[in-house]
């Protein structure tokens, strides 16, 4: 059975975080599985290469830029190939384009369209594990073009959507989906299951566990999502087509502090929810300065030295 495993930057900050999620792509090859490996690039990397190419330039071209960023993930595909072949297991790593993904749009925020999967594949064949630099591909035009911020998560799901391979693990360094942060709300509680709709909500609402488009890739193309800890073991949080009887009410807040807003994802994000929710905020004396209605989500906006409060009161009433 092919898996498709994904490792984000932080998870890739040093050669003793290399070696450890090498030793998890490792396991679960020695356990019988393929495995395609995609990674992020190592740490905050990325944000200094786009400061570097800023104080050249303030205003880069997007094609340079694009070849420019895209650097640091196919760095850490390298490391991670060499830091597998040094525990004894045969790998071989890939850029975008040497994986086959094709991708259509603008620089800086393509999306995958089509998959030429040869030289993975093959590479598969020889018993190796396929390390793929996450985050670009290449366009029609032969350029390589990058996916936008958190596009090593969409490299991962276009790559498992496109070689049939029923899951998707992500590593981060959390270790599933909360119904909240849990480093701004403690009584947050883990999931163990959450329906892909309300991930999307979620993400598109400004939580940092996925990337949007990779969810909704997963959804289009059936794949499941499992959020993992890079750092700790445990089973993570499991991202699905869930029936409606298993989804519940809401699924879980997130905080925007630039806009002063909260959002709430769940299938009972409606006009009446809404609401309830401004009346139990003016109850404890904070003003609802605007609010509306997306889908499976509501959103509420508040003056910024309420929003703690408001989240913890949300929270728990209407998440727990």
């Amino acid at each position: 059975m092919l898996l498709v495993q994904k490792f984000g930057g932080t998870s890739l900050a040093d050669v003793h975080r290399l070696r450890r999620a090498a030793e998890i792509s490792l396991r679960a090859r020695r356990e019988g599985q393929d495995v395609i490996v995609v990674v992020s690039a190592m740490g905050e990397s990325t944000d200094e290469l786009l400061r570097l190419a800023q104080e050249i330039d303030p205003s880069p071209s997007p094609r340079e830029l694009d070849a420019l960023l895209s650097t640091g993930e196919q760095q850490s595909a390298a490391l991670f190939a060499i830091t597998l072949e040094s525990l004894g297991q045969p790998a071989r790593s890939f850029s975008g384009w040497q994986a086959g993904l094709i991708a259509a749009g603008d620089h800086g925020s393509a999306h995958p369209g089509w998959l030429l999967p040869g030289r993975v594949t093959a590479a598969l064949r020889e018993g190796r594990i396929a390390v793929v630099s996450g985050f670009q591909a290449v366009n029609a035009a032969g350029d390589l073009v990058t996916l936008g911020r958190g596009g090593s998560d969409t490299t991962a799901v276009a790559l498992a959507a496109g070689l049939h391979a029923p899951r998707c693990e992500i590593y981060t360094d959390v270790d599933g989906v909360y119904t909240a942060d849990p480093r701004l709300l403690p009584e947050a509680r883990r999931l163990e299951e959450i329906d892909f709709r309300d991930m999307l909500a979620l993400a598109r609402a400004g939580a940092q566990v996925l990337h949007d488009r990779s969810v909704e890739l997963a959804m289009a193309s059936g794949v499941e999502l499992q959020v993992l800890s890079a750092f700790a073991e445990g089973e993570g949080t499991a991202v699905r087509s869930l029936p409606e009887a298993r989804r519940p009410a809401f699924a879980g807040l997130t905080k925007d502090a630039a806009r002063a807003s909260l959002s709430l994802a769940g299938r009972a994000a409606d006009a009446a929810a809404l609401s309830a929710a401004v009346l139990a905020l003016a109850e404890r004396g904070i003003a609802v300065l605007g609010g509306g209605l997306g889908e499976n989500c509501l959103t509420l906006r508040v003056a910024p030295e309420d929003l703690g409060e408001a989240a913890h009161l949300l929270h728990a009433l209407l998440l727990t």
